[in-house]
């Protein structure tokens, strides 16, 4: 009997296979570790998975990885949840992944760790981007976004009602866990960013689990915080807490309560340091005005008579007049002395190009010789008008013409400069612009 031979293309056989394998392995979970990681243009994930002997293709599509908080790295040990498959047009099975999740560490941790690295290489959190605020900055309205059915509105107002109880407190009410939360954190504080009135926003909430923290470990709050034009105050859950968020703020408060002692100052405080200061300037202005009377009074003991000075200016004026004429016919002098020796040596040279040239250069030499004439004469008009001028402002009889007087007591003439210089019935001269007048003391009032 003749055994009928069943013969298979490789097509069927690579299809019969994969109907095994799919039958055989419908829904599996598997662990190891990924290596040759990669991701093409079309966002499928390939990589291999290998324990300590063996190794296996793997596939995750990206209709399935977008659903992962974390990448997966090289290196990396996880668990996922899988079917078997065989790709016909080659004949290689492989790993198709629904599901896949760190090994020994959770996913939100893992996601965490590769954001803030991301973050912290691109400068997010360096403290060059950081405002600063000081122990005396003064707020005129804070914007606290939080949540609002919690204790933390509470706490922060008891807090400020103690620090400084009249300052503007806005509350932005946000969802501060669970879905949309992350969104509406992001809008808060574009929205109090759009208001440019607050000095302050302070970013708070009470403690919880990790997940419960997941907003603000979210890139999108973290970059709203970071690109904030206000002093941003993270206070994210208790003091061993600690976000992305509170890496990307201005300050970070171990929590609300401390956030409104470091976002407004204490009243008491300010009130005394008004006063140290109130008294510190009393103290220097006093001692400046002291300086400055001790200051004049060496002055005036400095002060030259305005009649030597214009005795002074005279003799200054005669001596720049005989320096300028002397100046002057040295000048003439030169010039006719070179004159004379250009003449004489036309008469031993005769050519009529030298004798040219000579004219020339004795016209050049009159023009210089009269525009420096010109120019010496103006500067010493101009000093003159200048000094003159100086010695009319300085005139005793310009100064009555202001409304001023000279008092004298007959008949020695001696001038009164003080009420203590004359007696009743005493005969004086007063002295206008225009006259004078003769006059008696009738009473001395001190």
């Amino acid at each position: 009997m003749t055994l009928q031979r069943k013969i298979y293309t490789v097509t069927k056989l690579n299809s019969d296979i994969k109907q095994l394998l799919e039958e055989k392995f419908p829904i599996i979970w598997i662990t190891g570790e990924i290596s040759n990681f990669h991701v093409p243009m079309s966002g499928h994930y390939y990589f291999t998975l290998k324990d300590d002997q063996n190794k296996i293709n793997c596939v995750m599509f990206s209709g399935q990885n977008r659903n992962l908080k974390f990448l997966p790295e090289n290196g990396m040990s996880v668990t996922g949840l899988c079917r078997l498959t065989v790709y016909p047009p080659n004949g290689v099975y492989q790993v198709l992944f629904e599901h896949l999740e760190p090994k020994g560490v959770g996913e939100l941790q893992i996601a965490f760790q590769q954001l803030k690295e991301s973050l912290s290489k691109q400068g997010i959190f360096d403290k060059e981007h950081k405002k600063q605020i000081t122990a005396l900055t003064f707020p005129r309205k804070i914007s606290l976004i939080t949540s609002s059915t919690g204790s933390v509105v509470h706490d922060f107002i008891r807090v400020a009602n103690k620090r400084f109880v009249n300052i503007y407190i806005q509350i932005v009410p946000v969802k501060v866990q669970g879905e949309g939360s992350i969104q509406e954190i992001v809008s808060a504080v574009d929205f109090v960013n759009r208001q440019k009135d607050s000095d302050i926003i302070v970013l708070a909430r009470g403690g919880g689990s990790f997940e419960d923290l997941s907003p603000f470990n979210s890139k999108a709050v973290v970059m709203a915080v970071f690109h904030s034009d206000i002093f941003v105050i993270s206070a994210i859950g208790h003091e061993t807490d600690h976000t992305l968020s509170d890496f990307a703020a201005d300050l970070r408060a171990p929590t609300p309560s401390a956030a409104a002692i470091y976002a407004m100052p204490d009243k008491k405080e300010l009130l005394k340091r008004v006063n140290d200061l109130s008294k510190n300037l009393k103290s220097s202005v006093m001692e400046t005005i002291s300086f400055k009377k001790m200051h004049l009074n060496q002055l005036e003991k400095r002060v030259i008579n305005p009649l030597k000075r214009v005795d002074d200016f005279r003799f200054k004026i005669d001596d720049l007049s005989k320096r300028l004429t002397k100046s002057i016919l040295s000048v003439l002098m030169t010039t006719r002395t070179r004159f004379l020796l250009q003449k004489e040596k036309i008469y031993f040279f005769s050519p009529l190009s030298i004798i040219t040239n000579y004219k020339l250069r004795l016209d050049n030499k009159k023009l210089n010789l009269l525009s420096v004439t010109k120019f010496i004469i103006n500067k010493k008009r101009a000093k003159t008008a200048e000094l003159n001028a100086a010695l009319c402002a300085l005139n005793p009889a310009l100064i009555l013409k202001r409304g001023y007087s000279i008092a004298k007591l007959l008949p020695e003439g001696k001038i009164v400069s003080s009420s203590s210089d004359v007696s009743p019935k005493s005969r004086m001269e007063i002295i206008f612009a225009n006259g004078k007048i003769i006059c008696r003391v009738e009473e001395i009032i001190e």
